[in-house]
């Protein structure tokens, strides 16, 4: 098993590599899987009837749903945690806090070590086309295999001197990140990571 992924050769239109041609890296597009199927699946590897475990599917799904709304962080069965959060804009008086400071509301999740591990060691397939859309090489990956861990996203729990940060840990804001997608390694044609003047609190 395999991650797919395309490097393609695209004319950068801004930044430091404005105007010139660089291979972008991006995921192949996946074939989403219908419940259906996922249940079906799920059904013939536990050996329970297809009807009892879309039940089992269904409440689980309405449990989570209402102990994450709750203020839960909730256990997602061999996958991690998921919670919810918002981002929101810092203000330097207690007057000032409203509801309208609130930008988004977030869902977070948080994968367990196995499934990490798991995506850690699955090799990236790497397949190169060039600015006519023609292949012109594959690669197999030999990266490290880093997974991002969204409660470490840059090392602080906590806001300071009360600036605009983004954040995903439950004691605060986290510094101001931008881990958005990297696109040949200059992260030009990525997508933005962070939010600018947004605090996150969960």
């Amino acid at each position: 098993m395999a991650l797919k992924v395309k490097a393609k050769e695209q004319l950068i239109k801004v930044g430091k590599y404005a105007e010139t041609y660089r291979y972008v890296m991006m995921p192949e597009l996946y074939t989403a899987l219908t419940q259906d199927k996922v249940i079906k699946e799920a059904a013939l590897r536990s050996g329970v009837s297809r009807g009892v475990m879309q039940a089992c599917w269904d409440a689980a799904g309405e449990v989570i749903k209402a102990w994450a709304t709750e203020g839960h962080s909730v256990a997602l069965p061999g996958l991690g945690t998921m919670r919810f959060g918002l981002r929101a804009k810092s203000v330097d008086d207690v007057n000032k806090v409203k509801a309208g400071l609130i930008s988004s509301r977030r869902i977070i999740f948080t994968p367990d070590v196995d499934l990490k591990d798991e995506l850690s060691k699955t090799a990236v397939q790497i397949t190169c086309y060039d600015r006519e859309g023609k292949e012109v090489k594959r690669v197999t990956s030999t990266d490290e295999g880093n997974v991002e861990d969204p409660e470490q996203e840059n090392g602080t729990t906590n806001p300071t001197n009360g600036d605009d940060n983004n954040g995903g840990n439950q004691n605060g804001g986290n510094g101001g990140t931008q881990n958005g997608g990297t696109s040949g390694g200059d992260n030009t044609g990525g997508n933005s990571g962070g939010e600018g003047g947004d605090d996150g609190y969960n």
